[in-house]
């Protein structure tokens, strides 16, 4: 399976940064590119950027990169950044880490060495604290099954369940998720999951996540499974659900649930 991360590659020279592009491609990646300061500054620091990890280059026309760690360090980026450098002496190296770098990698590299550094960062920062994820109006971070709504400033909690559905849809970067997959997944085909166990969990996790209880905007229904809308899709969310699906709560509701008509409370309370 692809791995769905993208990865931010600040390099200045194109033959290597594409190259490297190509190869990061090749192994399941996504990439962005930037061959100035300025370029990497505003992909890296956007409302959402989906920037999983970076690889920065440290000679720039417009400045340098350890400049450039340092002031995402300092504006709260905590993704894992690998810094490459043909120059290994020591002074070098320690400078570049002290100015926020996880890991320094020598020129000349080998490929594989690089992709297996990348993914031990990414492992490490996936169990840290420290990971969140912009989703819709929300910072979500896993590791405390926790939504927070800086604009609202509202803390909206999750279940174990609910945290690990948002993180692989997070993670499928808008793709739709089937069922299954979701089965598989996150409850692991348990023996005792049945038929409405990914309905309930979704109509629940709706009725925490949604901005507007009355319509699906972020939680949308999509060739049989689920997806998280993309920033720069229409608010509405109409263009990607299907005519038979009628944006609206009642129809997202399970059968299950709606058998019993439930009163779930349309406003989740504060913690």
């Amino acid at each position: 399976m692809a791995s769905y991360k993208t990865i931010l590659i600040v390099e200045a020279d194109t033959a290597n940064r594409e190259n490297l592009a190509a190869r990061l491609i090749d192994v399941g990646f996504r990439v962005k590119q930037a061959a100035t300061v300025a370029d990497a500054a505003a992909l890296a620091l956007a409302r959402d950027s989906r920037i999983n990890a970076v690889i920065l280059d440290i000679d720039f026309p417009d400045g340098d990169g350890r400049d450039l760690c340092a002031r995402l360090r300092r504006h709260g980026v905590k993704v894992p950044v690998i810094m490459l450098s043909g120059d290994d002496s020591e002074e070098h190296v320690v400078r570049g880490l002290d100015s926020g770098a996880n890991d320094f990698v020598v020129r000349p590299f080998r490929f594989a060495e690089l992709h297996a550094r990348l993914r031990a960062q990414l492992r490490m920062f996936e169990g840290s604290e420290d990971v969140s994820f912009r989703i819709g109006p929300y910072v979500f971070r896993p590791a405390a099954k926790l939504l927070q709504d800086p604009a609202g400033g509202r803390r909206i909690r999750l279940t174990e369940k609910e945290a690990a559905v948002l993180k692989y849809l997070y993670r499928a970067e808008g793709r739709p998720v089937a069922r299954d997959v979701l089965l598989r997944e996150v409850w692991g085909y348990n023996p005792n999951t049945d038929s409405h166990t990914v309905e309930t969990h979704i109509y629940r996790l709706r009725r925490k996540v949604e901005p507007d209880p009355g319509r699906i905007s972020l939680l949308i229904n999509d060739g049989g499974g689920y997806r998280l809308r993309e920033a720069d899709e229409e608010t509405t969310a109409t263009r990607s659900i299907s005519p038979v699906i009628a944006p609206t709560m009642a129809t997202a509701m399970p059968p299950a649930l709606a058998a019993r008509a439930l009163p779930f409370p349309m406003q989740i309370a504060h913690v």
